[in-house]
């Protein structure tokens, strides 16, 4: 009798592809990639990938933090008031620190099932279309939320296609959505995160004597 092998379930996230968004202006600030890659049950979609601000992750903890009760939710990296560095070397460290604390967020079970991290993760809804559709006031449910926006980048071609390579095994890469690869472009308007709960991020205005390439976090 052969023994039955139980798939092992994976998830890669990587947080990559910072960029400035309204450079040049007062109100720019810096936001990032999430590509996640998964043969996980846990979520609707296999393959996602969208652009969030730091802001979007001090939401998401305190919203994870409030379901999750006495569970801990792991920590994000710290603002910039007091870093003695390059505004280059500033937005590499939150960058590996939001990817460390969505590694640990996703291994969480108790995290996992909070509705409100897969549309974070697998959608592109604002906050304030996150809290509607959890709380059933959106045109659609969480799982067809994320469906919608899965099945319109359906047929792209996306260029994190080599990061599901960095999974330990399984080939999941037929069972999964990919991204629309224009969505790197697209920013997160300050009008959309009016949530009480928000915690306010200071805007990211270009450093004048510094390279272009750089900006400052007041």
């Amino acid at each position: 009798m052969l023994e039955h092998q139980v798939e092992e379930e994976l998830t890669t996230v990587r947080v990559q592809d910072p960029r400035v968004q309204n450079e040049g202006s007062w109100n720019s600030y810096v936001d990032y990639k999430i590509f996640l890659h998964t043969n996980s049950k846990a979520f609707t979609a296999k393959t996602s990938c969208v652009r969030r601000r730091y802001r979007e992750f001090v939401w998401l903890k305190k919203r994870l933090q409030k379901n999750a009760g006495l569970v801990p939710v792991p920590e994000l990296p710290g603002k910039s008031t007091f870093f003695a560095g390059s505004t280059d070397e500033f937005i590499e460290k939150r960058r590996q620190g939001l990817q460390q604390f969505l590694e640990k967020v996703v291994q969480n079970v108790v995290l996992l099932s909070d509705s409100q991290l897969h549309l974070f993760l697998q959608s592109q809804l604002s906050i304030p279309e996150i809290e509607a559709c959890v709380q059933g006031r959106g045109s659609l449910s969480v799982t067809d939320a994320i469906l919608h926006y899965a099945m319109s980048n359906c047929g792209w071609v996306q260029e994190e296609d080599s990061h599901s390579a960095l999974l330990a095994k399984g080939d999941f890469s037929s069972s999964s959505v990919e991204s629309h690869p224009h969505w790197s472009d697209i920013s997160m308007e300050d009008s959309q995160l009016e949530s009480p709960d928000s915690e306010e991020e200071e805007p990211l205005p270009v450093d004048s004597v510094a390279s272009a390439d750089l900006v400052k976090e007041q």
